[in-house]
């Protein structure tokens, strides 16, 4: 790789939007000073704005080594792991989403746990009136949130109202305000049996994937609600579903599932205390102009005038 495609030379070149063009996206590039060019020689940067393509783009940058940096469209990367594995270490930066879809995700998933709570999938089905009293608060529960990013910071700003002691796991022992108390995920086992609510808002990694499995759902007390707002392949489904079955877990709201798109004859879709929502906590609607603020905001680091947000830290896989 060059040394003007290490990052060493910023903004010496136009920016191309792939694998088809976007108008939001290429108005947030011009926003920021920066000229949108056809692929081609003259490209530096690369803001991918579809779902997926890892195949695609690897032909992208092996066919173009000038490119220095690369904007991929969602918080979370998995889709785009070989291609990350594969540009590990060729110096140039790549940038995601995340964070930026953060407040509607954090709000998603605190309308799933107050639904599965307030035992909302039994009583929207219902077709007479129930008088019983079932339902429960949230005000003072005991909550643990999987991950330490930008949802978590806003989730937790939005559980502030109802005075719970949250409690984070995360990769790293730092802490996250708001926060009674962060742990490493090598705690998560110790943490689990103590939590009321379990929030799901980790990056899906070879090593999270399936880090909520039977022997982690054993742990959870009874009643316990878990909420994913994640990626499914977080959860072992086949466990999770045994458990709410069974009556003793409290409930589940999934804003993501494994596997997805969730098949219609699914159990989960007929639980009484499971809530599923069709991955769709941050719509395209709310997405947009997130996504164009984060284009924006890249495009002035690009070119030299200011930090990137939303760095991919290579090794870690988001």
């Amino acid at each position: 790789m060059t040394t003007e495609a290490a990052g060493t030379t910023p903004g010496d070149g136009g920016v191309s939007v792939l694998p088809h063009a976007d108008a939001s996206v290429e108005a947030a590039v011009r926003r920021a000073g920066g000229e949108v060019v056809p692929l081609g020689d003259r490209t530096r940067g690369i803001v991918w704005v579809a779902a997926s393509g890892s195949s695609e783009l690897d032909d992208v940058l092996a066919r173009h080594p000038d490119v220095s940096w690369v904007q991929l469209p969602w918080a979370g990367v998995d889709a785009f792991a070989p291609t990350l594995a594969g540009f590990r270490d060729d110096g140039r930066v790549w940038t995601s989403a995340k964070g930026s879809y953060a407040r509607p995700v954090a709000e998603h998933a605190l309308t799933l746990a107050l639904g599965v709570l307030r035992e909302l999938p039994r009583r929207a089905r219902a077709s007479e009136w129930q008088a019983d009293e079932r339902g429960r608060s949230l005000f003072g529960m005991r909550v643990v949130i999987v991950g330490g990013g930008g949802i978590t910071e806003q989730l937790l700003r939005l559980l502030q109202p109802f005075g719970v002691h949250a409690m984070v796991v995360r990769r790293r022992d730092v802490p996250v305000g708001g926060a009674e108390r962060t742990v490493t995920d090598a705690a998560l086992h110790e943490v689990l049996g103590d939590a009321d609510l379990v929030f799901l808002a980790a990056a899906l990694t070879e090593r999270t994937r399936g880090m909520i499995g039977a022997a982690e759902l054993a742990l959870m007390p009874d009643g316990a609600v878990l909420v994913n707002v994640a990626r499914g392949g977080l959860v072992d489904t086949e466990a999770l579903v045994a458990e709410l079955a069974s009556g003793r877990l409290g409930g589940a709201g999934l804003d993501v599932t494994d596997p997805e798109p969730l098949p219609s004859r699914h159990p989960l879709w007929s639980l009484d205390t499971a809530i599923v929502t069709p991955h769709v906590a941050d719509t395209e609607a709310m997405t947009v102009p997130l996504f164009a603020e984060r284009v924006e905001a890249n495009v002035a680091a690009f070119l030299g005038r200011g930090e990137w947000i939303g760095r991919i830290d290579l090794h870690a896989g988001y």
